[in-house]
């Protein structure tokens, strides 16, 4: 069968799936919202603990990252995400999330050569690139501030 790129273009139309653009905004926005306002009160209830205010940031940081983890080993987190899209998926929660499911994929490869090697396969580029473009950007900084 020989197709033209227009009929090839329709056909793959037709098979994909139809999304409702103001629904996955709207999810997107509610629920990374939420996942904001749940920061927000970890970090209003660590200075209620007596923690000074970069401290308390920190903690609401970190208690984001291991929720999102724990939810991400009951194997929550990833149910959730199917139906509210990329709302829950903001940096945070969605970097640990990318650090345990592989970990957890792979475990039955074991400790080494599964769990531990294949922890960052997606996030290990993620670190690599942030690493380098901070790195880039204190350089820019550097020479700008020095004339």
């Amino acid at each position: 069968m020989n197709m033209t790129k227009e009929t090839y273009a329709q056909y793959i139309d037709e098979l994909s799936p139809k999304t409702n653009s103001v629904k996955n905004v709207s999810l997107a926005f509610l629920f990374g919202g939420a996942v904001c306002v749940v920061g927000e009160l970890l970090k209003r209830l660590y200075l209620h603990l007596g923690a000074n205010p970069t401290d308390a940031g920190t903690y609401a940081t970190v208690s984001l990252i291991a929720i999102a983890a724990l939810l991400t080993g009951l194997r929550v987190y990833d149910n959730v995400a199917k139906h509210v899209g990329a709302g829950i998926v903001v940096p945070i929660t969605g970097f640990a999330n990318s650090i345990v499911s592989p970990a957890m994929e792979f475990k039955s490869e074991g400790l080494v050569l599964g769990l531990a090697a294949k922890m960052f396969v997606v996030a290990g580029p993620v670190i690599v690139y942030g690493t380098v473009a901070s790195v880039v950007y204190g350089l820019v900084y550097w020479v700008v501030k020095c004339f």
